[in-house]
């Protein structure tokens, strides 16, 4: 039973007074209701992007040999290098054969036609690397000029109980051939979430969602609650060595994340970068959108509240965040199997069922090279779905 499902189900079981119980301990909170704010519009204008999507169908399974379930990550190739295919898609899986949650190791390759391929499977890191924690990997993933692979680890421990390290976590780099050639690990690297890149050819920006860090409260030496940022990552790319960490600054704080049995940590997920340069957040556990300005060259950080521009209405624990061609922003919500399009501005456009009953099955998500249809991580069938205009 997929873990959202499992939220749904004990969230309707304490409504009626029943216990309920599920296979992890890592916190006794539950998925987020979504309060009452920002309302949807109910037309759908003839600019909408999700309005002109009709039909869904699956790509291919996600499923590598080892098992490794729970598709999280999605980034599509943009060019050809090594073993990577312009037009194919990555996509990262978070849970081992399992289901234990934050114990995937593995990258899958799938090509438009639906052949996929294993990429990658990390099972352990070179000599002199390290991920303080282990190996977990998470929605944050991004392909750099060079064929270089950028993926988040956020590891478990005991049967998926998030990590009392502080720092936690990484981003481990792949070369074009799935093999490991460094990791990036400092003290603002914290459970890496999510990423999202804006690059050149000798230069690139990662910024990452945390999901872990400023613990307020902890149980068993576990952490429940607390307070992450979003932080950009400057690297330096050649073409003969690995990108190269020249800076790492906090562009947003007091983020609020907390763990939760059965979606391992809520918290700011989805990131997409506008053109002019504003970074979107979106969070699960607040049920909004932040905008952080100039996030390319600041070097100030600002709060969550403070950049905060939707919330509520359509907004239901939203996860994987991408940029439409018209220039909204198209959020997945992790509690519904809804899409919702929101303006630069925040106005909450169109909202669309893409998967019906689809509690817990969208999590990364991306357009098309061609910038017509979707291609999202489905967790609930485990494949690569395409949901096209």
């Amino acid at each position: 039973m997929k873990s959202w499902r499992i939220a749904k189900i004990m969230t309707a079981m304490a409504g009626l007074g029943l216990a309920a119980t599920a296979c992890s301990s890592t916190s006794t909170s539950s998925t987020p209701t979504t309060p009452s704010a920002t309302p949807t519009s109910a037309a759908q204008p003839a600019t909408s992007f999700l309005g002109q999507i009709n039909g869904e169908s699956q790509i291919a399974s996600t499923v590598p040999a080892n098992g490794d379930v729970n598709p999280y990550g999605v980034a599509a190739v943009p060019a050809s290098a090594g073993r990577l295919t312009q037009g194919d898609i990555l996509v990262s899986n978070f849970n081992d054969k399992a289901n234990v949650q934050g114990t995937g190791t593995t990258l899958v390759e799938v090509s438009p036609d639906g052949h996929a391929t294993l990429f990658a499977n990390i099972s352990a890191l070179p000599a002199g690397q390290a991920c303080p924690g282990g190996i977990g990997l998470t929605t944050a993933l991004a392909i750099l000029p060079g064929g270089w692979v950028v993926v988040g680890s956020l590891p478990t421990t005991r049967g998926g109980a998030l990590p009392g390290l502080n720092p936690a976590g990484c981003l481990i780099v792949l070369n074009d051939q799935g093999t490991v050639a460094e990791t990036i690990t400092n003290s603002d690297v914290v459970g890496p979430w999510d990423l999202t890149v804006k690059s050149d050819a000798s230069s690139a920006e990662l910024f990452v969602s945390n999901a872990l860090g400023g613990n307020i409260t902890t149980r068993d030496g576990v952490p429940v609650t607390g307070n992450c940022t979003v932080v950009r990552l400057d690297l330096a790319l050649s073409a003969s060595a690995p990108p190269a960490l020249t800076s790492t600054t906090v562009i947003g704080t007091k983020f609020p994340w907390a763990a939760n049995k059965a979606a391992l940590v809520l918290a700011p997920t989805g990131l997409a970068v506008a053109p002019n340069g504003t970074l979107y957040v979106d969070d699960t556990l607040t049920n909004s959108v932040s905008a952080i300005p100039q996030a390319l060259t600041r070097t100030s950080s600002v709060t969550a509240a403070a950049t905060t521009v939707s919330t509520g209405g359509a907004l239901n624990a939203p996860l994987g965040m991408t940029l439409a061609p018209n220039g909204d922003l198209v959020v997945v919500n992790g509690n519904n199997g809804n899409a919702v399009e929101i303006t630069p501005a925040g106005r909450q456009l169109t909202t669309k069922t893409l998967i019906k009953n689809g509690a817990g099955d969208l999590f990364g998500i991306i357009t098309t090279q061609g910038g017509d249809d979707l291609l999202v991580a489905n967790d609930g069938t485990n494949a690569l779905d395409v949901f096209r205009a």
